[in-house]
């Protein structure tokens, strides 16, 4: 990890490590952050709105809101349905770090977060979910075992899936079921965890909700945007000097926040943005700030924060093969357009990378069927995979085109540059 110069890091989400080179354990964070804040659903609600906060899992949804659906929720049901508090830290993107790095190094300020929600919505129970392969699990365990918070948190190890973290998928596994997305709608918010109004967000979301509760709405918005305020956890990864997990104020540029990696090891003509449910960016939009607007102007999504920059020696076009074949495999089966669109579109671009004769007819038809598969799944993992796509044929539009009339190019039989985990069924 590298400092960014624009953030002030005595009191931010890695502070342990920019500020001591090391972890906090229940002492020393105490002694950073001070105790446990206490205030009313009200109180929180305000404070959180007052601030800015948007998850950082993702999607951005306002945290605000959905703390406040959690407590209507609850108003409305009888006391023995409390709500459940749930901590996402599972990591679903194959190429983040920043979960896994925030829960080894600042694993109280999460919890801290849990505990202030939980108190604050009159919670009974509380989750904290990590894939069951991840290797600070009973690190994690041991820290959560020293705390006595009102609430008691259970660390539940999910399994180690792409769509077993999307948080329906979360609240079937921890209500009994598998760990596979659901229909929406209710939300989690009015039935979740054993039909219980249950909050479930992102644990750099939580650890977030926590600093916003020690030191104030106002502290929190100095860094950051007016529509994304405080600091991002930014994964880099793919040809770059020192990759890893660094901690940048929201609306940090792309090419600042590359730099801060080290900057380019090789010529690079594109970036994967938002992990592999993501976008390509060209080098054209290299000044994009990383917030949700700006993103989605450029083509692309912030999503969870990872940027991967992708070498001149290898194909685009194939490196999006392998990630689509990825997301295939990861598909939950339970609808049409993963279970049979994203295989299928994998064949197609698949086919395409090749340049035989058939291409021409493959391009036809990935074209027309990402036309049909958006906003048709159960969860948004296809959506992701058609948004991936997408941005593939248009950012690398020239290889396209030599694909098409059986030129490909020497790199499409390169591997994967990119981490491509197997996991069994």
């Amino acid at each position: 990890m590298t400092t960014s110069p624009d953030v002030s890091h005595a009191h931010r989400l890695l502070a342990p490590w920019y500020v001591d080179g090391g972890r906090d354990d229940l002492t020393a964070h105490r002694r950073r952050h001070g105790p446990l804040p206490a205030p009313d659903v009200r109180t929180l609600v305000d404070s959180i709105a007052a601030a800015g906060l948007r998850g950082r899992g993702g999607a951005g949804f306002p945290t605000a809101a959905k703390v406040r659906a959690v407590a209507a929720s609850r108003s409305q049901r009888v006391r023995r349905r409390a709500p459940v508090v749930v901590a996402n830290g599972c990591e679903g993107e194959p190429a983040s770090r920043k979960d896994s790095v925030l829960l080894l190094h600042s694993p109280h300020l999460v919890l801290d977060g849990v505990a202030v929600a939980a108190r604050a919505l009159g919670a009974t129970d509380a989750y904290l979910c990590v894939h069951a392969d991840d290797p600070g699990l009973d690190a994690l365990q041991a820290q959560v075992a020293n705390r006595d918070d009102a609430v008691p948190v259970h660390v539940v190890a999910v399994p180690a899936r792409y769509v077993a973290s999307e948080e329906s998928a979360l609240v079937q596994y921890l209500s009994g079921g598998p760990a596979l997305p659901t229909t929406t709608p209710p939300r989690p918010a009015e039935r979740g965890v054993g039909g219980r109004p249950t909050l479930v967000d992102n644990v750099e979301t939580l650890a977030d909700l926590a600093l916003i509760a020690h030191h104030g709405p106002e502290w929190f918005r100095r860094t950051g945007t007016a529509d994304l305020p405080g600091t991002l956890l930014v994964t880099t990864g793919g040809a770059l000097r020192s990759p890893g997990v660094d901690e940048v104020c929201a609306g940090t540029t792309v090419r600042d926040a590359l730099d801060l990696a080290g900057g380019p090891t090789e010529p690079v003509h594109a970036i994967l943005s938002g992990g592999y449910g993501g976008a390509w960016l060209g080098l054209d939009a290299l000044d994009t700030p990383l917030d949700h607007g700006p993103m989605r102007a450029a083509g692309s999504v912030l999503g969870v924060p990872v940027l991967l920059a992708l070498p001149t020696r290898v194909c685009g076009l194939a490196q999006t093969a392998h990630l689509l074949d990825h997301l295939a495999r990861e598909s939950a089966g339970q609808c049409g357009p993963c279970t049979f669109g994203l295989p299928a579109v994998a064949d197609d671009l698949a086919a395409l990378v090749r340049g035989g004769p058939d291409a021409p007819d493959a391009h036809s038809r990935l074209v027309r069927r990402l036309g049909v598969i958006a906003g048709r799944g159960a969860c948004s993992h296809p959506d992701g995979a058609v948004r991936l796509t997408r941005s593939a044929l248009r950012v690398f539009r020239s290889d396209v085109d030599d694909h098409v009339r059986g030129r490909p190019c020497a790199g499409a039989a390169a591997p994967s540059a990119f981490p491509l985990p197997w996991t069994g069924r």
